[in-house]
């Protein structure tokens, strides 16, 4: 499908599956590398997240990781709404710990400043920020994010997670909006 129709808008495929593959696996090596031999737990942000997640640990090699999920919101429709909602919160121990927090995209840094501010309260040893997509031109934060898998330009996606109020998930694909 070079196409597709969700809700009001058209959206044309902009990263095809492989490409995301080998982000993934980039990320994954550097993840791998960087944090040997250290107590880590992955934590997932939903919902987009969760198919980077999935396949981002098919790629981990280190001992016994954990993974875990956050779900926070932020968007309505195509933008943000400036606000963080905390949905459901962490219920494992994090103190001492490695964190790796797992996005699939950050634009503005909105989301992953609040994840930071939750997290570091409970003393982990350490947090890294990793994501599948980031958006430069808009984030505006002096936060560092440790791991990124693909750089994109300002256009509204969709895809392996990503949606259009709750629709396009499921695509293996990323697509962006058809102006």
């Amino acid at each position: 499908m070079n196409r597709i129709k969700l809700h009001d808008k058209e959206f044309d495929i902009f990263i095809p599956y492989e490409k995301i593959n080998e982000a993934v696996k980039k990320v994954a090596q550097e993840i791998s590398k960087d944090l040997k031999g250290e107590d880590v737990l992955f934590i997932c942000i939903l919902n987009g997240s969760f198919m980077f997640t999935a396949e981002l640990f098919k790629e981990i090699e280190l001992d016994e990781p954990e993974v875990t999920f956050l779900r926070l919101s932020s968007y309505e429709g195509t933008d943000t709404t400036g606000q963080v909602k905390k949905l459901i919160g962490l219920n494992e121990p994090v103190k001492g710990r490695t964190l790796v927090v797992l996005e699939d995209i950050i634009d503005t840094g909105l989301t992953i400043v609040e994840v930071m501010k939750m997290l570091k309260e409970h003393n982990p040893k350490d947090v890294k920020i990793a994501t599948l997509l980031l958006k430069p031109e808009k984030f505006s934060n002096k936060m560092p994010v440790d791991y990124v898998g693909i750089e994109i330009g300002n256009d509204f996606i969709v895809g392996f997670g990503l949606d259009y109020d709750q629709k396009g998930r499921h695509l293996k694909d990323i697509y962006k909006v058809v102006d």
